[in-house]
């Protein structure tokens, strides 16, 4: 079975452009088969990672989500793939979607899916939703690794006041995630230290990057950066996940 990390966070804490970065660095660094599934349904996100695509040559993993049962042939269907990165895909919701858009899904289909996506990769990675919905909580819930990003702000200290108490049963592991301040924001001053006395226990902090602001606007996440300061602290966290 292969490595399943999720990445879940705080509204606005990076968590798309960081697990778009973490795929590809453990694509490069260790030549995997790696499958990228962004699971947020509110905010789909394809459309925001391929957004030169055309309708047509995009698929939603709604589709393999709304059979009666998951197969490898529906997922593999779903995939989007990159011209430059052999054995290396995306799954996502396309533009225009919406929970209304595919019948309902439990937990149990939430499962089927990853389990069928672990078949096909060496790493799977999940982009959670901040809200949790079904694929979130399975990934969290089954991963061998989850970061829990957050912002130096009151915006994140607000979110996980709020949200972490609901996620209590044992089953969440919230004692053993991986928590990581990522600082979206190149203002004047932000409080680093007083977040990381807040949050506890924090083991990474990713820096400003202007470069990876700018390819996310540019919808330019797969391409690499020159930023070495940033790609050194990635290219630590890649090593201790693996």
């Amino acid at each position: 079975m292969s490595k399943m990390i999720a990445v879940w966070g705080s509204p606005g804490s990076g968590k798309t452009s960081f697990a778009v970065k973490l795929a590809c660095a453990i694509y490069e660094q260790y030549s995997a088969v790696v499958l990228l599934l962004s699971a947020d349904l509110k905010t789909p996100s394809l459309p925001v990672l391929f957004p030169d695509r055309k309708a047509d040559e995009l698929t939603s993993v709604g589709v393999p989500l709304s059979k009666t049962e998951i197969t490898q042939n529906e997922v593999i269907k779903s995939i989007v793939t990159l011209k430059d990165k052999m054995n290396f895909g995306v799954l996502g919701f396309k533009d225009g979607e919406n929970k209304y858009s595919y019948p309902s899904f439990d937990s149990k289909k939430a499962d089927d899916l990853i389990t069928v996506m672990q078949s096909l990769a060496n790493v799977v990675i999940v982009d959670c939703g901040s809200d949790m919905d079904e694929l979130s909580k399975a990934a969290v819930q089954r991963a061998d690794a989850v970061i829990r990003l957050a912002s130096p702000d009151l915006k994140s200290v607000a979110f996980y006041a709020s949200q972490l108490p609901l996620y209590t049963e044992p089953s969440y592991k919230t004692e053993q995630h991986i928590i990581g301040l990522n600082v979206t924001r190149n203002d004047v001053y932000l409080p680093l230290e007083d977040a990381k006395a807040h949050f506890g226990g924090v083991s990474f902090t990713l820096p400003y990057c202007r470069e990876l602001k700018q390819q996310m606007l540019d919808g330019e996440l797969f391409k690499s950066l020159s930023d070495n300061k940033y790609k050194g602290k990635l290219k630590k966290i890649t090593a201790n996940l693996m």
